[in-house]
């Protein structure tokens, strides 16, 4: 080990612990429910801070009722002002969602100079000043962030925007600081968005006006909006920092592009809820204290199924705000632990030979008054409502799975679809026995099955009971269905969980597929529960089932109850006529089919020019990231793996040589000599042919780019690490320059 390695070792055992201090309410701690929210400007701090007619105003204002006035603006400006400085805010930022996987933030201070004329002189003054017109819009360089060719270096200006629906917060600083940050979306100086909120924010929009037309139809007056819930359950990596530092491709890339997998990783399945490293819990458990405070309700943390892999899940929320908050999830996490000496890694494929991660989006459909469309009740059978919705769902992933596919698409996570440990590229949808037997049976015009299974202790409502035959145990409750952990869109009990999102992108734009498919659908099931209806005053039942019979068989393709990982289903999957796009470059395109931009661009999701610009951006990022690992990948053994097997290869030679001079048999010595040799001739021709790629793949533009990269590089890559993982294994280990798993995962 070199010394190097050996002096990262010693700093993780010989680190000191980091502590904080858990406030205190008197003599005790603070309950998590007293922190929760203290530093959002939430609509109960809105509403004392502001006079009524003005909360009035802007509260009429954020449900669509009216535009926010240049006086309402102002006061809620001063408000919020006041609220933030009292809480040592310096500065504030309009905090954005570029499509860059991640968010953005200028910081301008409150400070204001003035200047007035007194006895003929000027004097300047200081003045903390926070006006509407601030609070309402900021002008960043559109042309430096990813823009598809909407904006030219020449055309700079873009805007950003409050978002209303999304509460303002501060963030703790240096020096016992703060910064006011006030959610926004971001667009062009013609109005186009660049960024991943305003998409959103129109396709919750779309989805309500589909859903609450629907509701209408069956009777329901009440219920004038319906929201999008989500929740993402977010895995990680978290590794020892000084490690870290000495990989040059976990530095660049996110993940490891050379490393021989130690002899054990997850085999045993000992580490997946198991107990939480005390330094881990530590970093943790900030990490929860800080977003609670921000409003951020985490509600899980637990191991993950990989050593040193980690899983937080928060509560669910509206879409927006959800996205929003998954964001700052990964923000924090990824500041407190730098505190702890760790490094938080949400790459999908840090570490080969073991799981990746993933960002598991949890989505329902809720009315305002609180009723989730997705639950299907003791006996969906007769949950009409439900039944409709259910099949709009799964006729919206029938025709646009495609769709979703290329939502999750990316380099990262390329790597992680189909690998046995997430779900493969052919989007399906899991409903379990129960929903799996009411659809057939409507389709068949038959009774439901029962499913009670009658035990000691009685069937449990909305399930049936398990008897665990112990006298001291309670009834244990049964869910309607199983879960199925292979398929990517899967029905868990009142959501569906879309598990192919990757851990590091923004679960933004999956959403917005999912909702303007879903919209679409539920469009058409309205207008033929409309026609089924006829003249009647309301549609009947057999109105009902005869819709929901309709989309049950035109979209029973896409449903399937089985292992998505076999090759079964792979076959099976092409009979049934669902794409298996296993290549980025091919989802990607699926973006530009008829039908999918005919859906986003007629329900007003995307523009034409939005939609060719998001393409692009998906395409020149998939290139560039494939290019930046190739050429980190060719420097590290250039630098790193070569020379270390070359000094080997000099002290085995040396070796042999003087055991020749003593008459010693150096039979073993030329044994691994030779085959040192054989390895690194292998690499050198190996990392020769990824150079002449990489200036291949350099001089294309555009689609071209894409299709090279991920055809030539990836391949050459892979090459590449066969032979450096093969010296690794060979080369005495006081040579190897970098840190290995067994030093990054344990």
């Amino acid at each position: 080990m070199t010394a190097q390695r050996v002096d990262a070792v010693q700093q993780n055992v010989e680190r000191p612990k980091r502590d904080i201090e858990w406030p205190t309410v008197g003599e005790r701690h603070a309950y998590p429910s007293e922190i929760f929210n203290e530093d959002v400007f939430d609509r109960k701090k809105m509403s004392t801070a502001l006079p009524k007619p003005i909360f009035q105003a802007f509260s009429k204002q954020a449900q669509g009722h009216r535009q926010l006035d240049r006086a309402t603006a102002d006061a809620v400006a001063h408000a919020v002002k006041v609220w933030a400085m009292d809480k040592g805010a310096t500065h504030f930022t309009h905090w954005f969602q570029p499509q860059t996987g991640t968010t953005a933030e200028k910081h301008d201070s409150f400070l204001t100079l003035k200047s007035q004329i007194v006895n003929g002189q000027e004097e300047t003054y200081a003045i903390d000043a926070f006006s509407g017109g601030q609070l309402l819009q900021a002008e960043p360089d559109a042309s430096s962030f990813p823009n598809g060719g909407i904006r030219s270096t020449f055309e700079a200006r873009g805007y950003t925007i409050w978002d209303t629906l999304s509460p303002m917060f501060i963030r703790r600083g240096p020096h016992g600081t703060a910064t006011l940050y006030i959610p926004s979306v971001f667009i062009s100086y013609n109005g186009e968005a660049l960024d991943e909120k305003t998409v959103l924010l129109r396709s919750n929009e779309i989805i309500s006006k589909a859903a609450v037309s629907l509701l209408r139809v069956l009777g329901d007056n009440d219920t004038q909006n319906v929201s999008t819930t989500l929740g993402c359950e977010q895995e990680f990596f978290l590794i020892d920092r000084a490690v870290y530092n000495l990989r040059p491709d976990l530095k660049i890339t996110g993940r490891t592009l050379i490393g021989v997998p130690p002899p054990k990783h997850q085999q045993l399945e000992d580490h997946y809820f198991g107990q939480i490293p005390s330094r881990v819990l530590a970093c943790i458990a900030e990490a929860e204290y800080e977003l609670a405070r921000i409003g951020v309700p985490v509600k899980t943390r637990h191991n993950e199924v990989a050593p040193n892999q980690f899983e937080v899940a928060p509560i669910f929320e509206e879409a927006s705000v959800a996205v929003d908050h998954n964001l700052a999830t990964m923000e924090v996490l990824h500041q407190v632990a730098h505190r702890h000496k760790l490094k938080v890694l949400f790459h999908e494929k840090p570490f080969k030979g073991v799981n990746g991660s993933g960002k598991h989006a949890n989505w329902s459909i809720s009315t305002d008054g609180g009723d989730n469309l997705l639950d299907p009740t003791s006996s969906p059978q007769t949950n009409h409502r439900f039944l409709l919705v259910l099949v709009s769902i799964l006729d919206a992933l029938y025709k646009h799975g495609d769709l979703l596919r290329a939502s999750i698409a990316s380099a990262s996570n390329e790597h992680r679809l189909g690998a046995n440990e997430a779900p493969p590229a052919i989007v399906s949808a899991f409903l379990g026995d129960h929903l799996s037997e009411v659809l057939n049976a409507i389709e068949e015009k038959r009774p439901v099955a029962d499913f009670s299974q009658p035990h000691l202790k009685g069937v449990s409502v909305g399930g049936t009971t398990l008897d665990l035959k112990i006298s001291s145990m309670p009834p244990i409750s049964r869910d309607l269905t199983d879960r199925n952990r292979t398929s990517p869109f899967a029905f868990t009990g009142n959501k569906f969980e879309f598990r192919a999102v990757g851990s590091k992108q923004s679960p933004s734009f999956p959403v917005v597929a999912l909702n303007a498919a879903v919209a679409n659908s539920l469009k058409l099931v309205t207008a033929d529960l409309i026609a089924a209806q006829g003249d009647k005053d309301a549609p009947s039942e057999e109105d009902i089932l005869s819709v929901v019979r309709k989309y049950t068989i035109s979209s029973k393709n896409v449903r399937f109850e089985g292992n998505g990982y076999s090759d079964e289903w792979v076959q099976e999957a092409e009979k049934r006529g669902l794409p298996n796009l296993k290549a980025c470059t091919a989802a990607f395109k699926r973006l530009l089919e008829p039908h999918n931009s005919e859906l986003l661009t007629s329900t007003g999701v995307l523009s034409a020019a939005e939609l060719h610009s998001r393409y692009h951006i998906m395409v020149e990022k998939y290139a560039k990231d494939l290019l930046i690992e190739a050429n980190t990948l060719s420097t590290m053994v250039s630098t790193g793996v070569l020379p270390a097997a070359f000094s080997y290869r000099k002290e085995l030679a040396d070796s042999i040589n003087s055991q020749a001079s003593a008459g010693v048999d150096a039979t073993p010595e030329k044994k691994l000599l030779q085959l040192l040799t054989k390895e690194c001739i292998a690499l050198t021709d190996a990392v020769e042919k990824l150079e002449g790629f990489i200036a291949k793949v350099d001089e294309l533009h555009d689609e071209a780019q894409g299709e090279a990269a991920g055809s030539l590089l990836t391949a050459a890559m892979e090459e590449v690490r066969s032979h450096a993982d093969a010296l690794e294994k060979q080369t005495a280990d006081k040579y190897w320059t970098f840190p290995k798993y067994t030093e990054l995962l344990f």
